[in-house]
């Protein structure tokens, strides 16, 4: 197997956060069928074993590129400007206040049941969640400007998170109603 610089040639696809989901599928089978370890039973120990290794690379390239969040992050670090997330969790003020609305919302729907208000939290979510990934992809795809990207990025974070409890009380509130 050739020598690939980072998760994007490896699939033989553009550097780009904009990803055809179904082309990095293809590009995914495409490598396993050239390194799944299966391939190397009758190999040698170090055959295998480097077999292995490239399946596991292309398995964690495929995590990466599939996730809007990683791949964006990844996007930004390749280009010299890390995410630091942990260090890093100043917003936006108006972002902030969105986020504390919406915790109230979730809060206060959690405490008298409301599945339609319930429901419409999980729209306006998703809203800003699509309208981040279209910035997102402005930033890195057009723009190039990987700094404001970071900040797409920590903010989709936050979003995610939120968005991960609210399907968890859907998903308890769907449960609750049958």
């Amino acid at each position: 197997m050739p020598i690939h610089d980072d998760h994007f040639s490896l699939f033989d696809l553009p550097a780009r956060f904009a990803l055809d989901q179904a082309a990095l599928e293809d590009a995914y089978k495409r490598v396993q069928s050239q390194v799944h370890p299966d391939r190397f039973a009758s190999a040698t120990a170090a055959e295998r074993r480097v077999a292995m290794q490239w399946a596991a690379r292309a398995n964690e390239a495929l995590q990466t590129l599939r996730s809007p969040v990683r791949r964006a992050a990844y996007l930004c670090e390749k280009n010299g400007v890390p995410i630091d997330a942990e260090s890093n969790t100043a917003m936006p003020g108006s972002f902030l206040a969105h986020q504390m609305q919406w915790r109230e919302e979730l809060d206060d729907v959690c405490a008298t049941p409301n599945g339609e208000r319930l429901h419409a939290l999980g729209e306006d979510v998703a809203s800003v969640r699509a309208k981040t990934l279209e910035q997102l992809e402005a930033a890195l795809d057009v723009a190039h400007d990987f700094r404001s990207a970071a900040g797409l990025v920590r903010r989709l974070m936050f979003i995610e998170r939120f968005n991960d409890e609210l399907s968890s009380r859907l998903a308890a509130d769907a449960t609750r109603a049958t």
